[in-house]
């Protein structure tokens, strides 16, 4: 216990700069899933052969290149994106660079997510809005995300603790964070301590950020 408090005060500053890089990697990444990946799975639900509005060409085309991107391990695609991670933040190293491809990553993935609540939501409730004359912006913001809320924020909970432990293995090829320091420190210097106390940040941040999200789930739901 003494080494470790030991530790602690040795590499404080290190821990604490490794936390902030790994909160902008997570950050930056959650931002781009609801930005961009909650938009692309509405149009993935909507011109869905079965969708309400159906575009089969779309929905196809979209579905190849979200399946696409889903296909690469993230460490392949962390190494691929390096030319454009360092055209888009000038850099191909560091936590700036790690959030680029995290984004890349996390995009179709959060839209598979965001497609599957809205099949989830009761075709009733949109059918009832389209009797009624609304139109599909209408449908979309009114009746869909509503409904689906608790499940979206759920699936972004579900994303966000996953994509903490990305931000990890992001690490392995200098991109920042707790897994760099883990790596730098705990494996190559034989710093246990140091991979110990990244360990534990990391249970801390995905616990927390668990706990969030089941509490906005709870508000969201009007069943509760």
């Amino acid at each position: 216990m003494n080494a470790l408090f030991d530790t602690l005060v040795q590499f404080g500053p290190d821990l604490w700069k490794a936390t902030l890089d790994t909160f902008l990697m997570v950050g930056v990444t959650m931002l781009s899933a609801v930005v961009l990946g909650t938009p692309l799975g509405v149009m993935l639900f909507l011109a869905a052969p079965a969708g309400l509005y159906p575009r089969p060409w779309l929905h196809k085309l979209a579905s190849y290149l979200v399946n696409a991107l889903r296909s690469f391990p993230f460490i392949i695609l962390l190494v691929l994106l390096i030319p454009f991670s360092r055209l888009v933040v000038g850099t191909s190293i560091g936590p700036k660079a790690a959030a680029v491809a995290l984004s890349f990553a996390v995009i179709p993935y959060f839209a598979r997510l965001v497609e599957q609540n809205l099949r989830d939501v009761p075709r009733g409730m949109v059918d009832m809005a389209r009797s009624c004359g609304a139109s599909p912006t209408q449908i979309v913001l009114r009746v869909l995300l509503p409904e689906a809320m608790p499940a979206l924020l759920g699936s972004l909970t579900v994303t966000a603790t996953g994509f903490i432990a990305y931000s990890a293995v992001a690490g392995a090829v200098g991109a920042g964070g707790l897994g760099d320091l883990a790596i730098r420190f705990g494996y190559y210097r034989f710093e246990t301590g140091v991979m110990i106390w990244c360990v534990i940040i990391m249970f801390v941040l995905v616990q927390s950020t668990q706990w969030l999200g089941d509490w906005l789930v709870r508000r969201s739901d009007k069943r509760t």
